[in-house]
């Protein structure tokens, strides 16, 4: 019985060394894989979330009032039928119109039009779910993009936002997207229905309004780094490193050599510079929010981000949608990358790790729990 433990003591040890070196090799191949691939590769879906929620409504209005539901489908399809009439008349029109006027003019006026009035304006409904690399970022850069291309006048986009924050240049460039909307003259929300903090809050702070659910957590406006070192170790070991760089800060903190107070004041005079930056940009997307009183690293419930300013209405992300789909007709917009077998693998793999680590982090900031 004890060889017999002792050997299934070993295989599981072999089995852990191996899928960890499989692990290894497959992370490797999937960063190589990513240098060779562009972040363009991929598809674009589109989901009609009006008909969704429609659809769901229909099928308990049926399920309760048979009869009733017969009847609401015929006047919804005389409804739609008149619509629809109503649309080719417009285009019938238009169509006379521009037969008037000159080759280019009516190319001028196709161009702004777009392929005919549509019945209804449109929210673009985008997602975003960060982690501590902001790889969403790429995502959203395409989904922009595409919003930006097929917008017409009255057209608005509203952004499910979830991050607790992570780096500070990935969150830059992903606050940088949702600029490009408000550059264009887009009206963007941002509903937060759990947690939008640090790298989260600073892209939420580019929309025209923030809608937040009443415990999601908001705000974490600071800047904060670790690392470990292992110098104390290594020379108890007698092991030396050596570190050779070409300026006075090329390394200030490092993980096997020995750092100094010079190099420590430094770090932080940095940390502190990107802190002023980070305060600087919630200003000027928010300036009505008293910016110094708020940026102290904290976090606040939805409630009291609301009565601190950081948000402008208390709402879940399902309410809000479910309302305007009564005026409006909205589109979830979702880029899908292409991905091998083999990157599908190993995202899932990093993803793991990521949520773990996300998991530990958040379970060490806040110990409130209910």
């Amino acid at each position: 019985m004890e060889f017999l433990s002792e050997a299934g003591l070993f295989l599981a040890q072999a089995v852990s060394v191996v899928l960890a070196l499989l692990l290894l090799v497959l992370g490797i191949a999937v960063i190589a894989q990513r240098q060779k691939k562009g972040s363009g590769e991929g598809h674009m879906e589109v989901r009609k979330l009006h008909e969704h929620y429609r659809q769901h409504a229909e099928t308990l209005t049926e399920a309760l009032d048979p009869e009733g539901a017969k009847a609401a489908a015929k006047a919804r399809e005389k409804a739609e039928k008149a619509a629809a009439k109503a649309r080719r008349k417009a285009a019938k029109k238009t169509a006379k119109k521009a037969a008037k006027k000159s080759a280019r003019q009516a190319g001028e006026a196709a161009a702004a039009e777009g392929d005919g009035p549509r019945e209804r304006p449109v929210t673009f409904v985008l997602d975003f779910d960060g982690d501590l690399r902001a790889a969403a970022a790429e995502q959203l850069r395409e989904e922009v993009s595409a919003v930006l291309a097929a917008r017409r006048e009255g057209d608005d986009v509203l952004l499910r936002l979830e991050s607790p924050g992570g780096i500070v240049h990935g969150y830059g460039l992903a606050a940088s997207q949702l600029q490009r909307l408000r550059d264009a003259g887009v009206t963007l929300t941002v509903c937060v229905d759990k947690v939008a903090a640090s790298g989260g809050y600073m892209m939420a702070c580019v929309a025209e309004r923030i809608v937040a659910a009443p415990f999601a957590v908001l705000g974490s406006i600071g800047v904060v780094a670790q690392l470990p070192n292992f110098h104390r170790f290594l020379k108890k070991h007698e092991v030396d490193v050596e570190l050779l760089t070409a300026g006075e800060y090329k390394r200030t903190l490092t993980l096997f050599g020995e750092n100094t107070d010079k190099g420590r004041q430094k770090f932080r005079e940095e940390l502190e510079d990107t802190h002023e930056l980070f305060k600087a940009f919630v200003h000027e997307n928010r300036p009505a929010l008293d910016v110094n009183a708020v940026a102290t690293g904290e976090i606040w419930y939805g409630r009291r981000a609301l009565e601190a300013g950081l948000v402008d209405e208390l709402s879940t992300s399902d309410a809000l949608l479910t309302s305007l789909a009564a005026d409006r007709d909205l589109l979830a917009v979702r880029f899908v990358q292409r991905r091998s077998w083999q990157d599908k693998l190993g995202v899932a793999a990093e993803e793991a790790l990521t949520r773990t680590v996300l998991k530990l982090w958040q379970r060490g900031l806040d110990r409130r729990q209910v």
